[in-house]
């Protein structure tokens, strides 16, 4: 079975989290909800790579962002993909800035409470990976 490490960040502000809906130009996934995620590149930190991802998909640069939780990793299967497991490395940043530029990789975006996550549908196994950091 194959395997993929990633992060997948929540960003929080105001009591509310960013989730964000994958655009119809991504590989996997696409027009499901999500977090902030990105594949982990060889022996990068997860941390870096999460930092890096929160700049590229929403604009926020990350003197404007603070660490909260850095979350238990854990292993998640898709029913998109029957012979392939995602790795995730997951992460809870604070940031004051509300105001998200998204780039090619995600078509919209939401503030919502935590609790409103299952109203979504979303790649799997997300609240779970919120939960874990909550």
């Amino acid at each position: 079975m194959r395997s993929t490490k990633i992060v997948t960040s929540f960003v929080t502000s105001q009591d509310k989290i960013l989730i964000l809906k994958r655009s119809d130009k991504v590989k996997s996934m696409r027009g499901l909800w999500g977090a902030v995620s990105g594949i982990i590149e060889g022996n990068e930190e997860p941390l870096h790579r999460a930092k890096v991802e929160i700049f590229e998909e929403i604009g926020v640069k990350s003197e404007s962002i603070q660490l909260l939780k850095a979350g238990k990793d854990m292993t998640v299967s898709s029913p998109q993909y029957p012979d392939h497991q995602w790795h995730i490395f997951p992460f809870l940043f604070k940031t004051e800035k509300t105001d998200v530029l998204l780039n090619w990789e995600n078509s919209s975006y939401r503030w919502i409470l935590p609790d409103e996550i299952n109203q979504y549908d979303t790649v799997p196994n997300l609240d779970e990976v919120l939960l874990n950091l909550l």
